[in-house]
């Protein structure tokens, strides 16, 4: 399987292109820039307990922008990931990253999907849950941030 994906023409083309793969790797860091530029902001307010407009709305639009970012770096990565797949199966920092980015997309589905976060949207102060969850994002993102730099030092 790994031997299709690294003859699949969008991984020849980063291969044999150094200008295809910079401008794949800034749109990855893009997505990257909006994803976590979103999340954290967000995440921080929450965490603080904040509450009241700034919060409501910013709670309405911040998810939006990350959910694009997350789109964007997604597609970037597995573009990128084409280049050098066996390298990147048998990276630990990869395989590190891999699991974290699936808890913290857990954490956000977890909470988007609480009755704790329908209440934040519509003013009240976060919960000590949303709070938890707000600071384990925090914690998640950051730790997905630093295993995607560790890849390139393995």
């Amino acid at each position: 399987m790994l031997d299709l994906i690294a003859i699949w023409p969008g991984s020849l083309w980063l291969q044999s292109s150094g200008t295809a793969y910079m401008f794949v790797n800034a749109a990855h860091i893009l997505g990257i820039a909006l994803l976590v530029g979103s999340i954290i902001p967000l995440d921080v307010l929450l965490a603080r307990n904040v509450s009241g407009g700034e919060l409501q709305i910013l709670a309405r639009i911040l998810p939006g922008v990350a959910r694009w970012g997350l789109i964007l770096a997604a597609l970037t990565g597995l573009w990128l990931f084409t280049v050098r797949p066996y390298d990147y199966v048998s990276n630990p920092a990869f395989l590190f990253k891999l699991a974290i980015l699936a808890l913290a997309i857990a954490n956000i589905v977890w909470q988007h999907a609480s009755v704790d976060w329908v209440q934040v949207l519509r003013g009240s102060a976060p919960t000590h849950r949303v709070r938890l969850r707000a600071i384990a994002s925090i914690f998640l993102w950051l730790s997905a941030l630093l295993a995607g730099r560790w890849i390139g030092f393995l």
